[in-house]
């Protein structure tokens, strides 16, 4: 059984950081992409960033490149997402999604972890 625990968010001030945490088991941790998606109030879900099992390809959406940075420790089945220069725009529930297409999030769904951003 796939379980997703996200952890890391907080309330933080307009261009303030945080890192967010997700730890993985129940599949293969380092045979699947692993994404972050994020729900803001009476928004749906949406893509933030994916990181390939080896590393070796990431994919950012418009709004937070050069500001987030996905990372992943596949000795330790978690992903982490670095977020800097953080905006009002960013508040949301993000979550973690292993997945093998880039943006297309399988069924699998932690309680997320709540980011807000204060202006």
């Amino acid at each position: 059984q796939v379980q997703l625990v996200e952890s890391g968010g907080g309330l933080v001030q307009t261009g303030g950081s945080l890192r967010l945490s997700c730890a993985a088991s129940g599949f293969t941790f380092d045979s699947y992409y692993m994404s972050w998606f994020r729900q803001a109030p009476g928004k749906e879900r949406e893509f933030v960033a994916a990181l390939r099992w080896d590393g070796g390809f990431t994919s950012y959406t418009d709004s937070v490149k050069g500001r987030f940075t996905i990372s992943r420790d596949n000795a330790k089945n978690t992903v982490y997402l670095q977020m800097n220069s953080l905006k009002p725009e960013d508040t949301a529930v993000y979550y973690c999604n292993p997945n093998r297409q880039v943006g297309v999030p399988t069924d699998n769904w932690g309680q997320g972890t709540q980011v807000t951003v204060s202006s």
